[in-house]
């Protein structure tokens, strides 16, 4: 924070104290594209009326006309919203959906909602091809630490030398065949 000297009086004081600026990387940002300008739907494309709720809500809602129906005219597009208990709010929500329908029905794939619903699907594929890819290399570390061929990749190609993993494990032969516990030979 910067502070602009101060008068008192006559004299002039100096700030106590200045606070260096911080810039923040914006990179990211530059580099997704803008989503397109939202639709503008003229008044006179519009019949707007005003219908008593249903559902939930008791006495309030039967009783106000504050859920919006929106018909677009040169379509046919209906859109209801009684979302809120606003009528505002409501006329402003379903002016929304409609122009998100509207702009669907125009632009198809370039649409705001494919966009931003294809850069979810994007961003979602990336996660799970990193976890694949994590998961992946987990199990080649496994298998390569429980390959008998593990010693000759860390440089113990000699077997006369005594790999650092074996030392003090006994290596015994089983010259006779373990009993089983069911009582069979076999």
């Amino acid at each position: 924070m910067f502070l602009s000297p101060t008068c008192i009086g006559n004299a002039l004081v100096k700030p106590t104290f200045t606070c260096c600026v911080r810039t923040l990387s914006t990179s990211s940002a530059l580099l997704e594209k803008p989503l397109p300008p939202r639709i503008v739907i003229p008044e006179k494309d519009i019949i707007e009326t005003f219908l008593k709720g249903s559902g939930p809500g008791g006495q309030k809602i039967n009783k106000t006309s504050s859920a919006v129906q929106l018909k677009h005219l040169p379509t046919g597009i209906v859109v209801k919203n009684q979302e809120t208990r606003s009528r505002d709010q409501n006329r402003k929500n379903a002016r929304r959906i409609l122009g998100e329908r509207l702009e669907e029905i125009e632009k198809g794939p370039l649409a705001r909602t494919a966009l931003k619903a294809e850069k979810i699907r994007k961003k979602k594929a990336s996660a799970t091809k990193k976890s694949r890819r994590k998961y992946r290399q987990l199990e080649e570390q496994a298998a390569a630490a429980a390959s008998p061929e593990s010693g000759k990749e860390e440089g113990y190609e000699d077997s006369s030398k005594a790999h650092p993993a074996d030392v003090g494990v006994e290596q015994t032969k089983h010259s006779q065949p373990t009993a089983s516990t069911d009582g069979s030979n076999g």
